[in-house]
Order: structure tokens, then C-alpha cells, then sequence
């Protein structure tokens, strides 16, 4: 994956070579950074474009991922909405309703879905946030109903399949459910599904069997390693079971993807904390700050760390 995106960076250098104020090529390198969480850099690609012509439709999308990664909602939406205003195409739609997403409004998010659904009932993607929404909101039979007719619309998708086998057992005995899933996972074509062992985790972790949760959000990592999802469940199931050095393993990489993540930081440091080992800390922080200079928070993190360090070698000599 990183050789593609360094073939397409170069590509797109050779490009603004010869024409270094190409807006579209601008963003399109704008773009290939926030894919791979260079949001500085993006930004400051982004800004440039902007600077020329405020109300440049991708520009403003590309500025209002940015903002959604750095869990700045509500800016992100009013983007999102001055890109739709130039261009109204249903790509910024699902946009906007995944901002509103993120700030809780989900019965706004689903008005704007409908406005495409009504045009286009089959729109995949758009159902697929529909029936997340409609879990949202707690109304199940509506989501399975979506769930089936996507079935049938993309009958590959195993999350799909997944979700749809989990609001079916909403309503059966935990065991019952937690022991088809098992069987469902044991045979020769659900073996390979990391969704199902994503599913069978998350209802092996609610009855308590964290251990065996663990394993199986490891073996849906395997099957997916870009789902950073399965990568931080397995990290939080080692902290509750206090493999400290686990946890650092699986969620360090999720850290510096996505350094906003309050809870994962949280694991983190407790975790260095409980293996004394502060300057493992100190340098995962220094890392990520590296790869997101625009998370000025980590900044005092840090130097908090130095002084705990420089004092307690201090104290040694």
C-alpha cells in the first residue's frame, strides 16, 4: 500500500512541476495525505486552494475529512455544507450526514439521507449508513429491514451478513446465540469472515469470557489488518485482563493513526505506567506528535514526562 501511495505522490508532483498552481492537483495530494493520516500536510495543501478560491468544492471536503479526523464536528459539517452548495453530488451527502453522525444528531442525518434514498432507493452505501443510523436510535426492526434488502443488493458484504445475524439474536438467550455463532464461525466458508469473528468477540467480551474475546478480535485483525477496530477491541480486552504489554502492542499502532482517541491514549499511558517503562511512553508520544504535529495536546503530555524522567535520574545519581 505505501509503494501505490508513493507512486501516485510522485505522480502528482510531476504534475504540479509543470503547473504548481493546479488547484485539483493540489487536492488531489491533499487528499493522498489524509488516506495516510498525514493531516498536517494535507491542511496546508488544502489552505493553499482555498486561499485561491474559497468555495473549491473538493477543497472543502478534503478540509472537512480533516476536521472529522480531528473530531472537530461541527467545523467539518459547516465544510461539508459550502461543498455541497458548489456541487451537490451525493459523495458530499453521505459526508454531511456522517458529520452529523459524529455529533449526535442522528435524526437530522437520516432527513438527509432520505433526500438521496428517495431518488435512488438501491444506493448501497447510503442504506448502509441508513440501517447504522436506525441502530443508533435503537429502532432494530427497521435496521434488520434494511439490512436485508442490502442482503440481496450486495450479497458479498459480510458485514452485512454479520449485522444482520446479530440483530436476529437480540432477542434469544445470550448462550444460544453465543453458541451458533461458534458453529457459524467453525465452518469452512465463515472461517475466513473477520466480521464473523469480530461478532463472535464482541459477544464473548459481553458474558465476560475476555480471554477468549481477545483471541478472536486478534484472528479478525489477522483477516483485516487495515480495521483498526479489531486491532483496539483486542487491546482493550488485554488491558481488562492486565497483559499490559499487549495492550501497548495492539493499541500503540492504533494511537498513531488516530491520536484523538481519548480512551485509547488513556489505556496507553496507564499501561506504560503499570510496566514502568515511561520512556517507552515518552517516545510513542514523540512518534505520533512527529507523524500529527497539528495535536498540540500531546505537547505538555510529553514535557511532563521529560521532567519525571530527568528527576528520577536525578534521584539516581
Amino acid at each position: 500500500m505505501s509503494g501505490r501511495y508513493d507512486e501516485a505522490e510522485q505522480e502528482i508532483r510531476r504534475g504540479l512541476e509543470r503547473d504548481p498552481d493546479h488547484a485539483l492537483l493540489k487536492a488531489s495530494l491533499a487528499d493522498l495525505y489524509l488516506r495516510q493520516g498525514r493531516l498536517a500536510e494535507g491542511r496546508i495543501l488544502v489552505e493553499e486552494v482555498l486561499a485561491q478560491d474559497p468555495q473549491h468544492p473538493q477543497a472543502l471536503a478534503i478540509m472537512g475529512d480533516i476536521l472529522l479526523k480531528q473530531r472537530l464536528s461541527g467545523e467539518a459539517l459547516e465544510c461539508y455544507r459550502q461543498a455541497f452548495n458548489r456541487d451537490p453530488r451525493p459523495y458530499i451527502v453521505l459526508k454531511v450526514v456522517r458529520a452529523l453522525k459524529e455529533m449526535g444528531d442522528y435524526p437530522e442525518a437520516l432527513q438527509e439521507l432520505e433526500k438521496v434514498l428517495v431518488i435512488n432507493p438501491g444506493n448501497v452505501p447510503f442504506l448502509k449508513e441508513k440501517a447504522l443510523l436506525l441502530n443508533r436510535l435503537k429502532r432494530y426492526d427497521e435496521a434488520l429491514e434494511i439490512y436485508e434488502k442490502l442482503r440481496v443488493l450486495a450479497p458479498n458484504d459480510s458485514f452485512v451478513h454479520k449485522e444482520i445475524l446479530r440483530l436476529r439474536g437480540r432477542d434469544r438467550p445470550q448462550d444460544q446465540v453465543l453458541n451458533d455463532l461458534q458453529k457459524v464461525v467453525g465452518m469452512d466458508s465463515k472461517r475466513d469472515d473477520a466480521q464473523m469473528h469480530g461478532l463472535l468477540a464482541e459477544k464473548l467480551k459481553g458474558v465476560g469470557q475476555v480471554r477468549e474475546a481477545a483471541a478472536e478480535y486478534g484472528a479478525a485483525a489477522h483477516l483485516e489488518p487495515k480495521n483498526l477496530y479489531f486491532i483496539k477491541q483486542q487491546g482493550f480486552c488485554f488491558y481488562r485482563l492486565k497483559k499490559y504489554g499487549e495492550t501497548i502492542h495492539s493499541l500503540s499502532e492504533v494511537f498513531k493513526r488516530d491520536p484523538s482517541d481519548y480512551f485509547v491514549r488513556s489505556a496507553l499511558e496507564k499501561s506504560f505506567e503499570a510496566e514502568g517503562n515511561l520512556k517507552g511512553l515518552l517516545d510513542l508520544l514523540e512518534e505520533t506528535l512527529h507523524l500529527h504535529p497539528d495535536q498540540k495536546s500531546l505537547l505538555g503530555k510529553i514535557k511532563r514526562i521529560r521532567k519525571r524522567l530527568d528527576a528520577s535520574s536525578l534521584e539516581r545519581a
